[in-house]
């Protein structure tokens, strides 16, 4: 890519760009290189038995570069395949990348790791295959971010669900747009499971008001809300390495989790009180920044 082609990416939406886009624009100018990318054809062997043209990369860029001059591994999602649904080879691809950095830091050479989320989950066609590479997903970050902070970005219309929500909630710094999501299930399987009177799927302002970025920061749930704009989205990756590795992570508040949710009346949940109970603790007080305060 060259240097006036990022430097018209830099202008764009981020939200807009393809994921071998995103990957290119969150490293320093110049310095994206991909791994197993579609000219190496690593393709879903079980998408073709079921009548599913595959993609070659199989919806995951995988690319190594720096950010702020330091060794850097890009792990985006492609929405546009599948829904950006994790099977074997695309999940396998960003687990066995998140594995190598590992690997690099425990030998004292730090790199940078960033995921960029845009996923349904695991992809329904490779079940039990997708749902096991999504845990060595959550395995490797919980590994990495030992070593150096691991940073997701949450920002386009797919959001992030199920199996791959969970690993999100792992990374030590969470970024996202008003426009991403973020649950455990989407909106559609919720009103499809417990009934409209749950959840309205087609009502866009109740679904963003409760799992919207904008609600998932005012709620500790990420650390920086930015808008859709490479640059804001840039600085606040930029922003968050530049903050080095929690003393402690969301996942490891256990007890203080634990009795926000007894404060919970299931039966007036509403995004104010949601925010009441989750606003940002001390612990996110001190990693927010961003549109959050």
């Amino acid at each position: 890519m060259s240097m006036a082609n990022q430097s018209a990416l830099l202008r764009d939406s981020f939200i807009e760009l393809s994921a071998r886009e995103r990957a290119a624009v969150v490293l320093d100018a110049g310095t994206f290189r991909e791994l197993l990318g579609p000219f190496d054809r690593l393709e879903s062997p079980w998408l073709p038995l079921q009548g599913i043209v595959c993609q070659a990369d199989d919806g995951a860029v995988i690319a190594r570069g720096t950010i702020d001059g330091q060794p850097a591994v890009v792990a985006a999602i492609e929405s546009a395949f599948q829904g950006g649904s994790i099977g074997e080879v695309s999940g396998s691809k960003i687990a066995a990348a998140l594995e190598l950095a590992l690997a690099d830091c425990e030998r004292g050479k730090i790199v940078r790791p960033v995921v960029l989320f845009e996923t349904g989950g695991v992809r329904l066609q490779e079940a039990n295959l997708g749902l096991a590479v999504i845990a060595e997903i959550q395995s490797a970050i919980v590994a990495l971010r030992r070593h150096v902070p691991v940073v997701g970005v949450i920002a386009g219309m797919v959001g992030c669900f199920g199996g791959m929500s969970l690993a999100a909630g792992l990374c030590s710094y969470l970024v996202m747009t008003k426009q991403g999501r973020l649950g455990m299930n989407g909106p559609e399987v919720i009103e499809q499971e417990a009934g409209i009177e749950e959840l309205d799927a087609s009502d866009r302002r109740r679904v963003w008001q409760l799992i919207g970025g904008e609600q998932r920061a005012r709620t500790g749930f990420a650390d920086a809300l930015v808008e859709d704009a490479v640059d804001d989205v840039r600085e606040a990756v930029r922003a968050a390495f530049a903050q080095g590795v929690p003393a402690a992570h969301r996942t490891g508040q256990v007890a203080a989790t634990l009795a926000k949710l007894a404060q919970i009346d299931p039966a007036a949940v509403t995004p104010d009180t949601m925010r009441a109970i989750f606003g940002p603790s001390p612990l996110n007080a001190s990693r927010t920044h961003g549109e959050t305060a």
